[in-house]
């Protein structure tokens, strides 16, 4: 069965960009286990079964691990959502993004996302474009696919919100407890061989859009097209 999540991110892609294997095993892992919506003809995916996480969630808890959401948009619906992140306002979109920047998650509710972003070099990295409106992160959140599962693995609420970072998951007594999604975190451990951190600044190093002297390479990518 073709995996229909992994083709529309395909046909989103920039030229001379290729979907990270990570990502595109994480794809197959997340159909596998139908963790999928389809709505107006374009598919969403999910860690976690979206029905059993709404069900579990209470004014305390909820089950799931991190709650994102992986898509791929049409491309006149996804350049008018990155001319207003880029622009405020409706505009084309300048070619230096077009061929660069590929939303493929949505981060938080806020409305913040992650892209896959070609640096100066060539390399596809996954950065994160905080909504403004809620987290400002703006930076490389990780070097490589493979970070970016054990990123996902660690457990928090959402990945938009840099504050969190320092600490792991439910560190904070008053805010909502978030039960680990414990097969994603097994299957991401077996698949790859890898561990799963304790906390994110383990692999990512924030950065805000409003950092005075930004040392981040993505941030300064948008600074010079903001200016």
């Amino acid at each position: 069965m073709e995996n229909l999540l992994l083709k529309q991110l395909r046909e989103a892609l920039p030229q001379g960009m290729r979907v990270p294997s990570e990502i595109e095993a994480l794809y197959t892992w997340i159909e596998a286990n139908g963790f999928v919506s389809d709505e107006d003809g374009r598919r969403r995916g999910y860690l976690y079964p979206q029905d059993r996480l709404k069900q579990s969630w209470s004014d305390d808890e909820r089950e799931g691990g991190t709650d994102i959401s992986f898509f791929a948009g049409e491309p006149e619906s996804s350049d008018l959502g990155l001319s207003y992140w880029f622009y405020g306002k409706e505009r084309e979109l300048d070619a230096e993004i077009k061929n660069r920047l590929c939303v493929f998650a949505s981060s938080g509710k806020d409305g913040s996302m992650c892209a896959l972003w070609m640096d100066d070099a060539g390399k596809t990295k996954i950065v994160h474009m905080g909504s403004g409106s809620g987290s400002t992160m703006t930076c490389v959140l990780t070097r490589n696919g493979l970070d970016f599962l054990r990123l996902l693995a660690i457990g928090y609420d959402e990945i938009c919100w840099s504050e969190a970072f320092s600490s792991p998951p439910n560190s904070d007594e008053d805010e909502l407890f978030v039960h680990p999604n414990e097969p994603f975190k097994q299957w991401v451990r077996e698949r790859f061989k890898t561990t799963i951190p304790q906390t994110a600044l383990e692999i990512a190093t924030p950065a805000d859009m409003d950092d005075d002297e930004p040392k981040d390479e993505f941030l300064i990518w948008i600074r010079s097209l903001w200016e």
